[in-house]
């Protein structure tokens, strides 16, 4: 893609709803999520058919705000980038039909993203506005609700957010992530939805 491309990303691979205009991999110009912990919190954690539900309420507002921040219209947007897994299978059925519904309607690329990388780019996003470039190949350790991955990253010299990385899996949790184990804690010390803000 051609330099200052505007990829208007769309995330619902569990339990929010997400969406986000980014130029080039490097300068984000607005990031907009609604979470559904309310929803959630009575039941001790995430039920799949209520989030599904909920981003099918949520999307479209969040996306209308997303490029409401960025000041751009759907026309000026360059492709729709959205996530296409791993997650719940209903909640990425809600963001990928989305995010297809657009890209068809706009005549506009759609760029299936990998949710795993799209946690790994967000490091060099946040390197790239320190002005600090990552020496590679690194190690990235993928710590959240989902996952607990550990996975060594490389890429051309030199890096950048938006450079092909590869990946090779290093190790990962062999059942729940320590986000889930941090919710199952809290959930059987009666402290509540979502449990890692509570035992941090």
């Amino acid at each position: 893609m051609e330099a200052n491309t505007r990829i208007l990303g769309i995330e619902s691979s569990c339990d929010e709803t997400a969406a986000a205009v980014v130029v080039d991999g490097r300068e984000i110009l607005s990031s907009i999520v609604a979470s559904q912990v309310d929803v959630h919190r009575k039941y001790g954690g995430v039920v799949p058919e209520l989030a599904s539900r909920e981003h099918l309420r949520q999307i479209v507002p969040v996306v209308r705000e997303a490029l409401g921040q960025a000041n751009l219209k759907f026309e000026e947007v360059d492709a729709i980038g959205v996530t296409q897994g791993p997650g719940l299978v209903g909640a990425l059925l809600v963001g990928i039909t989305y995010g297809k519904t657009l890209a068809e309607s706009l005549g506009k690329p759609l760029v299936p993203v990998n949710h795993l990388e799209g946690h790994v780019h967000a490091v060099f996003l946040e390197a790239h506005k320190a002005g600090r470039i990552p020496q590679l190949p690194s190690a990235c350790l993928i710590v959240s609700g989902g996952h607990t991955v550990l996975y060594e990253v490389n890429a051309e010299d030199p890096p950048f957010a938006s450079a092909p990385f590869r990946y090779r899996k290093l190790g990962q949790t062999r059942d729940d992530a320590a986000g889930e184990a941090y919710d199952k804690v809290a959930k059987l010390l009666g402290l509540g939805y979502p449990g890692g803000p509570v035992l941090d």
